[in-house]
């Protein structure tokens, strides 16, 4: 039986997962996406903390037109700002199981246009 679509990003994150770790010095970039939203972490994984957050969803963008590509990069972008500001240069890249591309690249490409390394 074939899998759901859920159950297939879930196997993909768990592989990604083993791989991907985030430090102190280089936290790692967590994205999820939702069906209107996109949200950004940066997640120390030997403390277990969450260092900055970004969403679409913030206040600072629900005045902001633009479609959801343009709003990820944004989102991109503003979590590189909250970093560059906290110390952060550099991160690894979490895609979350997701395909990279759309929405997923355009915050990553608004997060390097920002200043982050990865």
């Amino acid at each position: 039986m074939a899998l759901s679509k859920e159950e297939r990003r879930q196997r993909i994150k768990h592989r990604i997962r083993k791989t991907v770790k985030g430090t102190n010095e280089s936290p790692r970039l967590c994205v999820y996406r939702s069906n209107n939203e996109i949200y950004a972490q940066l997640i120390d994984d030997k403390a277990g903390k969450t260092l900055l957050s970004a969403a679409s969803s913030d206040k600072a963008f629900k005045s902001t037109k633009a479609n959801k590509s343009e709003m990820a990069k944004l989102v991109g972008k503003h979590i590189a700002e909250k970093a560059i500001t906290a110390g952060i240069k550099a991160v690894t890249f979490d895609r979350n199981g997701y395909l990279y591309h759309g929405r997923v690249k355009s915050l990553a490409e608004g997060a390097r246009e920002g200043g982050l390394k990865f």
